[in-house]
């Protein structure tokens, strides 16, 4: 895809996120790979008044276009892209169950066969720090090696994957785990799990069967 293409997808993939109840105003931010860099959705600015014009590129070192302003989040998202060749699309949202969850301090452990769809047996939950900060993105570089998608404490949800759409679908399908365990936490505060043997089948079907969204 050419760059006016990318940029329509990315705003494309914002006005779904809010459209899921994913999102809420102009929180959250989304990024695409793209020439030694990203395209990533620019500051304050609601999705729904957003053009192509609008989405900022940032390089690998950091630069960006004169004239536009990155998502205060740009640095958690170009940590990524550079801390993982399988991602190529990065989702952020402040999904009200993954919110809730990290503000619990717990990662998502392996509650359903589908916490396995992050790459790993848990979703990860990384310590606060402020929004756009480098010591946050040194929390994101950590977290992001393990898993495709992750919490960051008393804030939101990173998904990321070989495309938009996929980073999307993983974005959603972990704020359904969410909701799941929170519902499982008012029960009893020792969530069964199933056993690190049971989840590495699942893990290794994956690599067979996709994660039913089409490239």
């Amino acid at each position: 895809m050419n760059r006016v293409e990318l940029s329509q997808q990315i705003i494309d993939t914002c006005l779904e996120m809010t459209r899921l109840g994913l999102n809420q105003g102009t929180a959250g931010n989304v990024s695409v790979r793209f020439d030694n860099g990203m395209l990533i959705t620019p500051t304050g600015i609601p999705y729904e008044k957003l053009t192509p014009d609008h989405i900022v590129y940032v390089a690998e070192d950091g630069s960006f276009e004169e004239g536009k302003l990155p998502s205060s989040e740009w640095l958690f998202h170009l940590t990524c892209y550079k801390q993982r060749d399988d991602i190529n699309a990065v989702v952020h949202n402040h999904a009200i169950n993954c919110a809730a969850v990290s503000i619990l301090n717990k990662s998502i452990p392996a509650i359903h066969y589908m916490v396995a769809a992050s790459g790993t047996t848990e979703i990860p939950c990384v310590p606060y720090a402020t929004f756009g900060s480098t010591k946050l993105a040194e929390y994101v570089e950590e977290g992001i090696t393990k898993s495709k998608a992750i919490l960051l404490q008393h804030h939101g949800l990173i998904a990321g994957e070989v495309n938009l759409e996929k980073a999307l679908w993983l974005a959603h399908e972990v704020e359904v785990l969410a909701d799941l365990y929170l519902k499982i936490l008012a029960v009893t505060p020792d969530a069964p799990t199933l056993d690190d043997e049971s989840m590495q089948v699942v893990l290794e079907k994956f690599k067979s069967y996709g994660l039913r969204v089409e490239k």
